[in-house]
């Protein structure tokens, strides 16, 4: 272990997951996913991280999720592919940063998440979209920018092949900003 500690939190498959998993493995960064917060049972994320030997939390009504958080002393909460809002309680805990599958500040907000956000963009006639990764506050993709990357939407692309080739970006730059957020102190 490399000393630093990240908690992640996930809703679906679990891809965003994954990458950050296999950066802190090839030492992209330096620092150990350590828990696994999962909105739910059954979703790929879960799969993922037993697999990988990381430890799962799946919220429920009888735990604090922020109680279970805090016995793992993280360093960094990353949400990957997470629908809910972050209570203060967890927002106290250490910072929170956050993948969005577009370029924020435009297609952020309440309901812009997965599919929504692709075909906002495509109904929208943008010429780019991409991916960015945030500080997360009380308020739906509106904290500090930490790492934008821009992707050209084609003129033949449905919302499916942008989501695809916005996920990409995701794997690649979410790492990129992790290494950001630790060798930079930024915060």
């Amino acid at each position: 272990m490399s000393g630093k500690k990240i908690v992640v939190f996930a809703s679906g498959g679990g891809s965003n997951f994954q990458a950050l998993y296999y950066a802190s493995q090839n030492k992209i960064f330096n620092a150990d996913i350590v828990l696994l917060v999962a909105s739910k049972e059954g979703i790929g994320a879960v799969e993922k991280a037993k697999k990988m030997g990381i430890d799962v939390f799946v919220e429920n009504q009888n735990t604090s999720t922020a109680s279970v958080i805090k016995k793992y002393k993280p360093d960094l909460i990353c949400l990957a592919g997470y629908l809910k809002m972050i209570p203060q309680e967890i927002l106290d805990i250490c910072p929170v940063i956050n993948i969005h599958p577009a370029l924020l500040p435009e297609f952020g907000g309440k309901g812009m998440y997965g599919h929504h956000v692709h075909e906002a963009v495509i109904k929208a006639g943008a010429a780019k979209s991409g991916a960015t990764v945030h500080f997360v506050n009380a308020e739906y993709d509106d904290g500090p920018i930490i790492l934008q990357e821009n992707i050209l939407v084609e003129k033949n692309m449905d919302a499916k092949a942008l989501a695809s080739a916005v996920l990409k970006v995701e794997h690649k730059i979410y790492p990129l900003a992790v290494k950001k957020f630790f060798e930079e102190n930024i915060t």
